[in-house]
């Protein structure tokens, strides 16, 4: 029953459409059910010689006007009812995805981008179904057979409408038992596709790596495999409307064989007029149809109860992050109220900050205490795995922590509304994501206005204006899908870039320098000192140049925070950092020997 109220809460938007649409089809059965009676008395007053070219033109202009009655009125109930039906899958859909906007990176762990595809096209199409050309059927299977009914039982004979009309009731209840099973194999089905949807999404954004380690031979035989799931269960349903559609069609059959027989009796015995036989044979012909619509109603609303159960269940997820008061509607709320002034100063603080993911019993940050004021530069550096980029993703909000632990500005970071939160924070990711769109489009996505002057100015900042302004299209060139036409530095100083366009209080730059090369970090890095006076800078790398003149650096280890101060206290305390600087001069002297020799060695080849 929730799921019929979560659906029905749409249909309510449009119930002027449907009420109009029913009324307009109501009114086109009507006129169906006269037309053979019309044809009846015809044909009676032809054989009888009592109907003279007066009548037969008055009954020509009846069934014209019938007909033209029909062509408006499925006209109408197509706008109607179709038109309402689309409606509701465009608003399903716009709700379905601001919902998924709210939901918290867990959520995105555990479901598969394919399978949430399948729900927004498969599934909204056979709800779409369901509520639009699966009423009309469910009308005429009800409505029509009725009206067809009676009018054969009034008009005709009752004994010929009964012997017709009971093989008909075999239909009924085959319907029923034919919608429990084609519901479980639909959802087996939708299943599959959403596996099969999600094996090639997966396939075709890894295509680099599958070329590179050659292994298109055994991508193949896993998408046939995947296609082989998803042919099996399509067979499963074809089976079972292979089996029922034809069973109808000798039910339909055997309905039209009784009224041959025993409607030939009757008119031949004289018992019905010739007329009537063939209005009654014209009825029988008018009953296919809403038997046939109630196959296709069952069908349709098994499939779309199936899709329905599975788009609800996307609905009735939770995000676990959510604002402090009013969760997923606050912040839709919000984000129609204009931005105010910004009002976070960068404060940072935590208090014995610990922090344990779902699946995991060991903590991945364990009781770090920290006081960044705001202006200050902070870097962060550990080993791979050792807590940096999920002490990011809590400064982000986008994992939920104890109360106590986090404060901006000295307010708990659970107190303040996400919008509020992350409209303050800059944000250059590790993966560098950029979508298929524009430089310009794509370095101006953190702001309203798409500014040139404020773009340029944050490109040079990244130093990445020159590289721009020497392609073909400058700030319009098309970056591709995840950017793929850009090199590996090229979409880092984008994503810096578009960082630096947002120019808010606390910027987080998580190894946003590992693809540039030591002279253009060195550049940047100047650059940020200037364009970030007096503003929270957050770094996180590997290498020690990135680092050594950040204000405050923590060295995690083990999610700890085993040393914290400045480059200069850190090597006196000849600790972990004082060990990972050593070793990575070791490795830039060693890298320079070799380098040093291949010369060496190229130039005495060259003097021989």
């Amino acid at each position: 029953m929730t799921t019929l109220r979560f659906i029905f809460q749409y249909i309510k938007r449009h119930r002027l459409q449907y009420i109009l649409g029913i009324i307009t089809l109501f009114i086109v059965d009507i006129a169906n059910v006269f037309i053979p009676k019309m044809t009846g008395n015809i044909t009676d007053g032809l054989k009888a010689g009592n109907i003279d070219w007066a009548g037969i033109t008055h009954y020509l202009l009846i069934l014209f006007l019938l007909g033209l009655t029909l062509a408006v009125g499925r006209f109408l109930w197509r706008y109607f009812l179709f038109g309402a039906s689309r409606s509701i899958e465009k608003e399903l859909r716009n709700d379905m995805f601001a919902h998924l906007e709210t939901m918290d990176v867990e959520f995105y762990n555990q479901n598969k981008t394919g399978d949430l595809m399948t729900r927004f096209t498969s599934d909204l199409n056979s709800i779409r179904m369901a509520i639009g050309m699966a009423v009309i059927c469910v009308f005429d299977a009800v409505v029509m057979s009725a009206m067809v009914i009676v009018q054969m039982m009034h008009y005709v004979d009752v004994r010929l409408t009964l012997m017709a009309v009971i093989p008909m009731l075999f239909i009924l209840f085959g319907e029923l038992y034919y919608g429990k099973v084609i519901m479980g194999r639909f959802k087996a089905r939708q299943e599959a596709v959403s596996d099969l949807t999600d094996f090639v999404q997966e396939s075709f954004s890894g295509i680099r790596v599958i070329k590179a380690f050659v292994r298109e031979k055994a991508q193949r035989y896993a998408f046939a495999r995947e296609n082989q799931k998803n042919l099996e269960k399509n067979l499963d349903i074809a089976r079972m409307q292979s089996l029922v559609m034809p069973l109808l069609d000798v039910i339909i059959g055997l309905s039209s064989l009784i009224t041959l027989l025993f409607g030939g009796y009757l008119a031949v015995n004289g018992q019905i007029s010739l007329g009537r036989f063939v209005a009654f044979n014209q009825y029988i012909n008018m009953l296919v149809w809403p038997m046939l619509a109630c196959g296709e109603a069952v069908n349709m609303f098994s499939m779309g109860g199936a899709s329905l159960k599975r788009v609800k269940a996307v609905f009735d997820a939770e995000p676990e992050v959510k604002d402090p008061q009013n969760g997923d509607e606050g912040i839709r709320a919000a984000e129609e109220v204009p931005s105010q002034e910004q009002e976070i100063a960068g404060h940072i603080r935590l208090e014995h900050l610990t922090f344990t993911h779902q699946d995991s019993n060991e903590p991945v940050l364990n009781d770090i205490t920290l006081d960044v004021p705001a202006g200050t530069t902070l870097a962060i550096v550990s080993k791979t795995g050792g807590g940096k980029s999920t002490l990011v993703n809590l400064l982000l909000h986008l994992y939920n922590t104890k109360r106590g632990m986090i404060f901006i500005d000295n307010r708990d970071i659970n107190d303040i509304p996400l919008k509020e939160l992350r409209e303050n924070i800059a944000y250059v990711p590790q993966d560098n994501f950029l979508f298929s769109d524009t430089l310009r489009s794509n370095i101006s996505f953190g702001v309203e206005d798409e500014d040139m002057e404020e773009i340029v100015a944050a490109t040079k900042a990244a130093c990445i204006h020159d590289s721009i302004a020497e392609f073909p299209d400058g700030y319009e060139t098309i970056v591709g899908e995840r950017g793929v036409t850009l090199s590996g530095g090229q979409k880092q100083r984008s994503s810096i870039a578009r960082a630096l366009m947002k120019d808010a209080p606390i910027l987080i730059l998580d190894d946003a320098l590992s693809a540039v090369d030591t002279d253009t970090e060195e550049q940047i890095l100047e650059n940020l000192k200037v364009n970030r006076r007096g503003k929270t800078t957050i770094l996180i790398a590997h290498r020690v140049s990135t680092i050594q003149n950040a204000d405050r650096i923590m060295v995690l280890e083990d999610g700890k925070a085993k040393e914290i101060g400045n480059h200069e206290e850190l090597m006196r305390q000849d600790g972990i950092y004082h060990g990972m600087v050593e070793q990575q001069q070791l490795e830039a002297v060693h890298g320079e020997a070799v380098r040093a020799a291949g010369f060496a060695e190229q130039k005495g080849g060259k003097q021989l």
